[in-house]
């Protein structure tokens, strides 16, 4: 899996086929907790050997990095605007699950001044587009294989998504996939922008 060594995905258990019928209670019980020990001292065992993660009412860290499309993409070229940074990656099965609601809030939020950047750190390139492509993506997607950008805000385990305010803080920090058609969520983010919606943008 690219990027294993430094990333992970939020543990999806559910993924592991077990035949619960052939286990004794207790047997389930130590396997359960292995997996979630794993889980936990893979996460812990990151932050420890990174930097502090970036919290809510942090200073943003400003990012320039290449966009897919061409060119590039930098945070400080949205300052004013609301900007949720969303770390991800195609390999990553929470990040594949929260795309399509992701892409509708996009869409959404887009008149009421909020962009939406996806920071992916897949290696893969033509891999990369082809799921762009496939999942008709319309928000700015920018590249770091290497990783640099997610680790400056100490995050390990994909995804991370990172709401900024118009003044370049945190205002909210997400880990794990979340469902962004939730209306609370636009309300939120209009309530960080407050201007009436522009259809045509």
């Amino acid at each position: 899996m690219p990027g294993a060594r430094l990333f992970g995905c939020t543990p999806r258990f559910n993924s592991i086929i077990i035949d619960a019928k052939k286990m004794s209670k207790t047997v389930r019980l130590i396997v359960v907790l292995l997996f979630a020990g794993g889980a936990v001292a893979f996460y812990l065992g990151h932050r420890a050997n990174s930097q502090a993660g970036v919290e809510v009412g942090d200073a943003a860290p400003d990012f320039t990095l290449p966009a897919l499309d061409g060119g590039s993409l930098s945070l400080a070229q949205f300052r004013g605007q609301v900007v949720v940074v969303n770390f991800w990656a195609t390999w990553c099965p929470p990040c594949i699950e929260e795309t399509p609601s992701l892409e509708k809030f996009a869409a959404a939020a887009k008149p009421y001044g909020v962009t939406v950047i996806g920071v992916s750190v897949d290696e893969n390139r033509a891999a990369l587009e082809k799921f762009v492509a496939e999942h008709r993506l319309t928000f700015p997607i920018a590249r770091d294989p290497q990783k640099d950008v997610p680790a400056r805000f100490g995050t390990y385990l994909l995804p991370e998504t990172y709401i900024i305010d118009r003044s370049g803080r945190v205002a909210e920090k997400i880990v794990n996939a979340y469902d962004w058609e939730d209306p609370r969520m636009l309300e939120f983010v209009k309530s960080l922008a407050p201007r009436e919606p522009h259809p045509a943008e």
